[in-house]
């Protein structure tokens, strides 16, 4: 498998949305896993290094570097894309990327973002485990 297709314009909350603003500390669209990083700004998330993985949610709409972002870390989400219900999806190793659980391979850090409801939605339950995959 591959990262899931993102359609920006399709992402949205359905319910019980927690979300936190801050500038973004780069240019950021709608659907990416994003982290703040030391400078508190949004950045996007990598699975490639224990500190890019640690995701706090995904980006509900575009924004520029330097520009505020909502950002949601609970709840149930639209992402935009085709999920397949019940699969754990994960921080890629593709900057602001999601993925399936699956892809990800030996020495890749491993944050789960939730599991899919439906084919279009996913409940999020964060979970930084700071654990490369054997």
């Amino acid at each position: 498998m591959a990262d899931i297709t993102v359609t920006a314009a399709n992402v949205k909350v359905v319910s019980g949305a927690v979300k936190r603003t801050e500038n973004a500390g780069a240019t950021i669209t709608a659907g990416q896993a994003v982290y703040l990083d030391s400078s508190t700004k949004w950045a996007l998330c990598d699975a490639d290094t224990e500190a890019t993985a640690a995701c706090d949610g995904i980006a509900l709409h575009a924004s520029l570097d330097g520009q505020p972002l909502t950002v949601m870390s609970g709840g149930t989400l639209n992402l935009g894309a085709t999920l397949t219900v019940g699969e754990p999806y994960v921080v890629s190793t593709t900057a602001g990327g999601i993925a399936p659980e699956s892809d990800l391979a030996s020495g890749d850090f491993v944050t789960y973002l939730g599991t899919a409801l439906t084919t279009a939605n996913i409940a999020l339950k964060i979970d930084n485990t700071a654990t490369a995959k054997a």
